[in-house]
């Protein structure tokens, strides 16, 4: 029989054992080459939490981890043509060891920095900061502490570059200088001169040794040929010659050790007068080599300067042709739309001009089309109606014309004579009215009939010259 008791005792056991099963998966240890780098919700005021060596516990969905690797990388650094104090440009190849550093404050440098990138970007990254430090280093030192004093090149090496590399959570290793050259010869023309003053010391040294057994051998000659002169002085075959002869030894061995101090001072004074030429000659090729590197210095400082001033020259005239450039499109543009807006400004007014012409136009059209519906259709009747509100105009405009007209002198020879057609003077003044056409005809020009009761053309009469006239009866 089934045992309901034990159904919730199997449900506690599995989640138990899964509960174990899941912290297990989710617990990371850090190898000792590595560095586990935790990062999400880690604690207030951090960007990450750095192990090295141990283990964590994972948090689901709030946090994550990453691993960096500790193993050192190698940076070859070629500096070439690097200005020293002495303003002369030396070669410093060099090998550089850096990694990721241990210590808490580089480890959360490399995190926020470093962390996801590949070797070859971090080792990118250290090679721009190893080359400035490196610059600037060895812009501070003469090339004799660089050159003649490793020790202390390296040490402000360290200095320089070991700071800016734990900005970003690298710690430098170690340093390798393989050789350093100049161009200009100087640090060869310094080693040829040590080498020289080497062999010169070594020189006099032999000639002084030289000199000391020289001396040596002739006192020693000297000792024993007087023991071997007082050994004959005692002999009984003949004491006297025995000293005759020891004198002539010792003389001669007198002799012989003033010659051999005399060549020992002459082979001295040979060796310190080689010396002093020796000297002399690498004296001359030192100062030489140095007029020549001050020489190649100013050449290269002068064509240096000369590139400076061509530079801001051709800066200079590039500003002002750009600035020509700019103001010319200025100007053009201003012309353009200057252009634009008059061109605008004649189109909107004829617009305008005919928009007005096109509403007078339409309002005449309405108002004779009113008119002739007025006159119950008869277009003939409002022409009429029209001409008969003009009349005045025309009449305004006759006398107009007649005033208008500027008579300096008239003379009139008037015999008195009556006649049926009157005096002359009444013809003359008959004549100047009749010039001007009368209402009837110029109504009938433009095929207008006029109305009665403005008058009508009574007869034809004839002029004093024979021109046959129209009068108009004023009466209506």
């Amino acid at each position: 029989m089934f045992d309901f008791w034990s159904l919730p005792v199997v449900v506690f056991l599995v989640l138990v054992v899964t509960t174990i099963l899941f912290l297990a998966s989710r617990y990371k240890r850090c190898p000792s080459d590595k560095i586990l780098v935790i990062y999400g919700k880690v604690g207030r005021g951090q960007t990450a939490n750095c192990i090295h060596g141990g283990g964590a516990l994972i948090w689901p969905l709030i946090q994550d981890y990453s691993y960096m690797s500790l193993t050192p990388m190698t940076i070859n650094i070629p500096l070439q043509k690097a200005l020293s104090m002495q303003n002369i440009r030396i070669n410093v190849p060099s090998t550089f060891t850096v990694g990721i550093g241990t210590e808490p404050e580089i480890m959360t440098a490399a995190a926020e920095r470093l962390l996801n990138l590949t070797q070859v970007q971090i080792e990118g990254m250290a090679r721009e900061i190893i080359f400035g430090q490196l610059r600037l280093t060895v812009a501070s030192l003469t090339i004799e502490e660089i050159n003649q004093d490793r020790e202390r090149f390296l040490e402000s090496i360290r200095k320089n570059v070991a700071p800016e590399l734990n900005k970003i959570g690298l710690f430098l290793i170690n340093v390798n200088i393989t050789d350093i050259t100049d161009e200009s010869g100087y640090i060869d023309s310094i080693g040829k001169k040590a080498a020289s003053e080497a062999i010169n010391q070594a020189k006099v040294d032999v000639a002084e040794q030289e000199k000391m057994g020289s001396i040596g051998e002739a006192v020693a000659t000297k000792e024993r040929e007087i023991r071997v002169a007082e050994n004959v002085a005692e002999s009984e075959k003949g004491k006297k010659k025995a000293e005759a002869d020891r004198r002539i030894v010792i003389h001669q061995q007198e002799a012989q050790a003033v010659d051999g101090e005399n060549q020992a001072k002459a082979a001295i004074a040979d060796t310190n007068a080689e010396l002093a030429v020796k000297q002399a000659q690498a004296m001359q090729r030192g100062e030489v080599a140095r007029r020549k590197a001050e020489v190649e210095i100013q050449k290269v400082q002068y064509l240096a300067e000369q590139e400076r001033l061509n530079a801001a020259e051709v800066v200079r005239q590039e500003i002002d042709k750009r600035k020509i450039e700019i103001a010319a499109e200025a100007e053009a543009e201003k012309i353009r739309r200057e252009a634009k807006g008059e061109a605008d400004a004649i189109l909107l007014k004829y617009q305008a001009e005919a928009e007005g012409v096109r509403k007078v136009l339409e309002s005449k059209a309405v108002g004779y089309l009113e008119l002739v519906k007025g006159c119950n259709g008869d277009a003939k009747a409002a022409a009429t109606l029209l001409m008969t509100e003009k009349i005045e105009q025309i009449v305004q405009l006759q006398v107009e014309a007649i005033r208008n007209i500027k008579i300096d002198k008239v003379t009139v020879w008037d015999s008195a004579g009556g006649g049926k057609d009157g005096t002359a003077t009444s013809n003359f003044l008959s004549g100047l009215i009749k010039s001007l056409p009368p209402l009837h005809d110029v109504a009938g020009m433009a095929g207008i009939d006029l109305p009665k009761y403005l008058g009508e053309m009574s007869s034809e009469e004839t002029a004093t010259d024979g021109t046959a006239v129209s009068v108009a009866d004023e009466t209506p």
